[in-house]
C-alpha cells in the first residue's frame, strides 16, 4: 500500500436544517484516510451517518437545508470547493459508487444497455460504435449469462442479484481509483450476497482500485475489510485494523454490535441485543452520544464529548471508561 491516501476526509460536518426546525448533525468531525488497494469497513446502525458521508465525498447532497464543511480531498485536490462541472469529471470516472437499491436507483424507462453506455460515451471511454461491445463485456466480467442480450433488458426483467451486478458494472465501466459500495448486499439472500462481495474484492484486487464497504453487517466486515471504523451519531467511536479490532473491542457499542452477530457453534442461544434504540443519545457535546444505551456509563461521560485516542489494542476508541477484557466473539475471520 502506498504511503500517501489516495482520498483523504478531514474533520468532516454535514449539518441538515430546513426553515423552523431544529439543526441535525448527520456527520460531525468524521476523518479517515483511503489507500490505493485497500479496502475500508464503514459500519454503524442505521443513521450513524454511514451514507450522508459517502453522498459528501461525491458532492450528491442537496445544496439547500444542508451545511457541508471540513475538506475531502482526491489526491490533493479539495472537492469541497469544487465546482460541479469538476465534480461531473470525478464522478464515475475517478470515484463510482455502488447504491443500496438498484431498483429504485437504476432508471426503470431506460435499457440496462442504454444506461451502461451512456456512462462509457459520457466520460470519453470508448467511441460510440465500439460502446454495445464494451458494456456486453461489463456485463460478462461482473457475472451475467447472455451479457449480450441482457443489454436490451429493463431492470424490472432482472432479478435483485442480477441489479446489483449491473449497478457493480456501471460503477466499473471506467475502472475509478476508489469505489464506495454502500450496503451493496441489502435485501439478497445469502447465496447472491456471497456472489457480490466476492466479485467486488476480486475486481478490487485486480486492478488495485480502493474500496470503502458501507454497512451493517459486521459479519461481511470481518471477511473483507483491511481497517474498519465503527461509526455513531456521526462519530467515528472506534477504528482499526480488522483482526486487532475484532479481537479485542474496546468501545461498548462495538461489543454490542459483535454481541448481536447469530454464531453457529450457539445455535438456539439467546442474541445481546443493545438496549434502546439509535434515537437514545444525547449531543456530543452534552457527552458521550452512546452513554443512553451504554452499561458502563458513569458521571464522567457526561459533560464532555470523548476525543478518539489510542487503545491497548492498537486501535483508536472514543470512550472514557473503554473495556479491555478479552472476548471470543467467533466473527473475526
Amino acid at each position: 500500500m502506498n504511503n500517501e491516501p489516495i482520498l483523504s476526509v478531514n474533520d468532516l460536518h454535514v449539518t441538515f436544517q430546513t426553515r423552523g426546525t431544529t439543526a441535525l448533525r448527520a456527520v460531525d468531525g468524521v476523518s479517515f484516510d483511503v489507500h490505493a488497494g485497500e479496502t475500508l469497513g464503514v459500519v454503524g446502525e442505521s443513521g450513524s451517518g454511514k451514507s450522508v458521508t459517502s453522498l459528501a465525498i461525491l458532492g450528491l447532497l442537496p445544496k439547500r437545508g444542508v451545511t457541508v464543511s471540513g475538506s475531502i480531498r482526491l489526491d490533493g485536490k479539495e472537492l469541497l470547493t469544487a465546482s460541479e462541472r469538476e465534480m461531473l469529471t470525478v464522478r464515475g470516472r475517478r470515484i463510482a459508487m455502488v447504491f443500496q437499491d438498484p431498483m429504485s436507483s437504476l432508471n426503470p424507462v431506460l435499457t440496462v444497455g442504454r444506461q451502461l453506455t451512456e456512462v462509457l460515451l459520457r466520460h470519453g471511454v470508448c467511441t460510440k460504435r465500439a460502446a454495445p461491445d464494451r458494456a456486453a463485456d461489463l456485463l460478462d466480467r461482473v457475472g451475467i449469462p447472455s451479457a449480450r442480450q441482457r443489454l436490451g433488458n429493463y431492470p424490472h426483467q432482472l432479478s435483485g442479484g442480477m441489479r446489483q451486478r449491473v449497478m457493480i458494472a456501471i460503477a466499473l465501466a471506467c475502472e475509478p481509483e476508489i469505489l464506495i459500495a454502500d450496503e451493496p448486499t441489502t435485501a439478497l439472500d445469502v447465496t447472491i450476497q456471497a456472489q457480490v462481495l466476492e466479485l467486488l474484492m476480486g475486481l478490487v484486487r485486480d486492478s488495485n482500485t480502493a474500496m470503502v464497504l458501507i454497512t451493517h453487517d459486521l459479519g461481511v466486515v470481518a471477511g473483507t475489510c483491511d481497517r474498519v471504523h465503527v461509526m455513531y451519531s456521526g462519530r467515528i467511536a472506534e477504528s482499526g485494523e480488522r483482526h486487532r479490532l475484532f479481537a479485542n473491542p474496546h468501545h461498548h457499542y462495538t461489543r454490542g454490535l459483535l454481541a448481536s452477530v447469530p454464531r453457529l457453534d450457539l445455535v438456539g442461544g439467546k442474541l445481546t441485543p443493545i438496549p434502546g434504540s439509535p434515537r437514545d443519545v444525547i449531543d456530543w457535546a452534552d457527552g458521550c452520544a452512546f452513554a443512553p444505551r451504554c452499561p458502563a456509563v458513569t458521571e464522567q461521560c457526561l459533560g464532555v464529548a470523548p476525543e478518539l485516542v489510542p487503545a491497548a489494542n492498537g486501535c483508536m476508541v472514543r470512550c472514557v471508561h473503554p473495556a479491555t477484557e478479552p472476548v471470543s466473539l467467533g466473527v473475526a475471520g
